[in-house]
């Protein structure tokens, strides 16, 4: 079981490659295979093909394509900047995401 850093939903900053610097929301994890989907991010031209069965039509599509997991660095919520995260272990056995900056709680998450 590969577990990565991020979640869906966090926001995150790209740290390397042609998007470095930019800013944006995961909207989809792959954890098999490492890789995050950053909204705003990645953005690649796709060659689509007309479908009336599906009410598709043709042309050339700008979509978000994956980034590698160690390209991205999580944006804390609480101080606003981007940081590494640590784990802390909470009464109960509960597990949470703590920033390593500011030492606030990020989220709890389950055993």
């Amino acid at each position: 079981m590969n577990r990565l850093h991020v979640k869906k939903g966090d926001k995150v900053e790209v740290i390397a490659g042609k998007d470095k610097g930019k800013k944006g929301k995961i909207l989809h994890v792959f954890p098999d295979k490492q890789r995050v989907l950053v909204e705003g991010a990645n953005m690649i031209k796709k060659h689509t093909r007309p479908n009336p069965q599906k009410a598709q039509t043709g042309g050339i599509v700008t979509k978000e394509a994956s980034l590698h997991v160690s390209n991205v660095m999580f944006i804390c919520p609480n101080c606003n900047r981007s940081t590494r995260l640590g784990h802390l272990v909470l009464e109960g056995g509960t597990k949470s995401r703590i920033c390593r900056k500011c030492s606030e709680i990020v989220d709890k998450e389950k055993k």
